[in-house]
Order: C-alpha cells, then structure tokens, then sequence
C-alpha cells in the first residue's frame, strides 16, 4: 500500500474551512482514481503541545504508481486546484510506502 498525507496549517477561519472542506473537497477528493480508503481529521495536537498542522488527510493507494496517475488524472488536477478555494497557505504533501508491522 501507498499513503498520500495531506497536511494544512491553520486557516484564519477555521468554519469557512472545515464547512467547505468537508461539503465540496472531500467529495471531489473521495473520486480520485485508483483511491482505496481515506481519512482526515481537524484540530491537530502534537507530543510536545500545540501541532504547527490543523486538519490532515490520509489517502490509501495500491502503489505510487497508482497514486501518481491519480494525481496526474483530470480528476486529480481538479482536485488540487480546488485547494485555493479554502486554504490561506498551500498545504504539505508527503507519500510514501506502507511497511506493514508486526506484533
């Protein structure tokens, strides 16, 4: 599996955000390509106090080939143009390999 972290610091109002995010981009984002499962979350804390993040998203893809053609897609680029319409900054965008653990 292959993970794409979404990471946004926080916007200067945090309602215009989360209301658009979760009504418009999250639907866009849910029909990317080749996307498996996804997950986000608002009000990010961190070990040592306060997280420089405010909401992160989690996307599951097969392998980065996948999740590059994704991005690459129509769709994807729709995606992330969309992303000017609510967040102050660019967000951080991370990906890499999942190795599974063990217990």
């Amino acid at each position: 599996m292959h993970k794409l972290v979404v990471l946004y610091q926080p916007p200067a109002d945090k309602e215009k955000f989360r209301s658009y995010y979760e009504s418009t981009h999250l639907p866009l984002a849910a029909k990317l390509p080749g996307l498996r499962a996804y997950r986000y979350a608002f009000n990010l804390d961190a070990p040592s106090g306060e997280s420089p993040y405010w909401c992160i998203f989690e996307a599951d893809y097969d392998d980065v080939a996948a999740m590059g053609a994704s991005m690459q897609s129509d769709h994807g680029a729709m995606v992330a143009a969309d992303v000017a319409n609510y967040a102050d900054q660019p967000p951080v965008m991370i990906h890499y390999e999942v190795i599974p653990g063990t217990m």
